[in-house]
């Protein structure tokens, strides 16, 4: 990939502003989440082209460079149509990615468009052919504003992708790159309260898993609503 895009653009609203902070400024680990996010893509390939698409100041972060998203409309303008380009990556601000993750996500294409997700969820979305991924999403925004469809997430430009019906819940195929590890986003509160135990369960220092505020076959379809 040449580009990454880190979508932190979405309206958080139900994430409920807890513990005080956007859950994008949560420190894990010692980081927040979009710092870990550019430094794992960095280490990875130092070259790249790193964006944070947001329009809060507060989400500045070193190497990278913050873009204020020119539509935000529906939730499927957290794919930025202008910074869409051949070898582009969507990465989820909300996301904790280990680094394992980061390494199937960063790895070479043997598909057009690879989409990645936990049990839970959509993480990550990669294109070599920008425009085929804009062939996608056009049909998406197109069905969903004319009411023929009730969602236009992540999961709809997958099944636009994989020629399916676009609304409703389905099962993945092999199409789908399943991620099994400690990888998961933080939509809802109980998103990270559920993280911690695992984290707890598994043996982790509780210094780990600082919550402080920063200074600054899967159901897809429960996750990535605008709100988020």
């Amino acid at each position: 990939m040449s580009r990454y895009v880190i979508m932190a653009n979405g309206n958080g609203t139900r994430w409920k502003g807890y513990l005080g902070t956007p859950k994008h400024l949560l420190t894990i680990d010692g980081e927040t989440l979009l710092t870990r996010i550019v430094r794992q893509i960095r280490e990875r390939e130092p070259g790249a082209e790193v964006y944070v698409s947001a329009e809060n100041p507060q989400y500045e972060t070193p190497g990278a460079i913050r873009h204020a998203p020119q539509r935000k409309e529906i939730e499927l303008d957290r794919f930025v149509p202008e910074l869409l380009c051949d070898g582009v990556c969507f990465l989820y601000g909300d996301t904790f990615y280990t680094d394992d993750a980061m390494d199937t996500i960063m790895a070479g294409m043997d598909e057009s468009m690879q989409f990645f997700a936990t049990q839970r969820s959509i993480v990550a979305v990669k294109t070599e052919d920008a425009d085929l991924m804009s062939k996608h999403l056009e049909n998406v925004r197109t069905q969903y504003t004319s009411g023929r469809i009730t969602r236009c997430k992540g999961w709809q430009v997958y099944r636009s992708y994989k020629g399916q019906p676009l609304d409703g819940l389905g099962a993945a195929d092999e199409g789908l790159i399943l991620i099994e590890d400690e990888t998961g986003d933080f939509n809802r509160p109980e998103d990270l309260q559920r993280f911690a135990a695992a984290r707890t369960q598994d043996g982790h220092e509780e210094a780990q898993m600082s919550l402080a505020t920063s200074p600054s076959s899967p159901n897809l379809d429960e996750r990535h609503d605008y709100a988020r």
